[in-house]
């Protein structure tokens, strides 16, 4: 009997293993947290925007792992090419376009609220409008670092008088800040507002102010590396659509 030369064993084995069919590769798809949309309660997922971000990428039949993390290291893990990445509910800026991939709208926001101290109620409230009190530096104003307001808000927050406070904590560490008199007043999307209110009755000292000149509520996107492939992108938007076309029709 001749016997196979094992080089050529090693070959036939690894001819039959490239003609195995390829399993897709699954993406790592990052969120922060931000209730009501997205948080961890008593160890459990909760929240809209996550429950929906994991019954499109479901029904468009990509494999995912959802991991929390913060943002500043998720926009880290896209500056540094991280492959088979995404993330969900973050707004579209110029800056991130050379970064990331965006899908179609997966959520559109109201606009922003205003968040007063009572130590800086009556000041704020002599201001007409947003541009007015953006100009008035003995007022302070705490902004979530490593995020983006969009991109108007943002170009307001770099040629304001206010004092800027910029922190990486979350909504709710911010709005105890502003509670504590130690700033004047952040900017707020309602809903978040709406939900830290409800857990915490403290708060209720805090005082919501709309002002004129609020610029209107942005889409946000899902968000994927560069490398995630247009094929995976068009399975993505086509379940989005779907997902969208229902919610309208409600």
């Amino acid at each position: 009997m001749r016997l196979r030369h094992p080089l050529l064993s090693v070959l036939c084995t690894l001819a039959s293993l490239s003609a195995l069919p390829v399993q897709a590769q699954s993406l790592t798809v990052a969120w922060r947290e931000k209730p009501p949309h997205q948080y961890i309660e008593n160890g459990q997922e909760k929240g809209d925007l996550l429950e929906l971000a994991k019954q499109v990428f479901a029904d468009s039949k990509i494999k995912t792992i959802f991991v929390e993390e913060p943002a500043k290291r998720i926009w880290q893990n896209f500056t540094n090419s991280k492959k088979n990445y995404c993330s969900f509910g973050w707004y579209k800026i110029p800056e991130r376009e050379a970064l990331v991939q965006f899908s179609e709208s997966f959520y559109k926001d109201p606009p922003h609220t205003l968040l007063v101290g009572n130590g800086a109620l009556n000041q704020v409230r002599n201001h007409k409008n947003l541009k007015s009190l953006l100009a008035d530096p003995s007022l302070s104003l705490a902004i979530v670092d490593g995020v983006s307001y969009g991109e108007q808000l943002d170009q307001l927050f770099l040629s304001s008088k206010n004092k800027i406070i910029r922190s990486s904590a979350a909504p709710m560490i911010m709005v105890r800040m502003i509670n504590a008199n130690r700033a004047s007043m952040m900017l707020i999307d309602r809903e978040d507002w709406r939900y830290l209110s409800s857990k915490d009755a403290q708060l209720s000292e805090l005082t919501q102010v709309d002002i004129d000149g609020m610029p209107p509520g942005l889409d946000r996107y899902i968000i994927c590396s560069k490398d995630v492939t247009s094929a995976m992108m068009s399975k993505i938007n086509a379940s989005l659509t779907k997902f969208n076309s229902v919610t309208k029709a409600r």
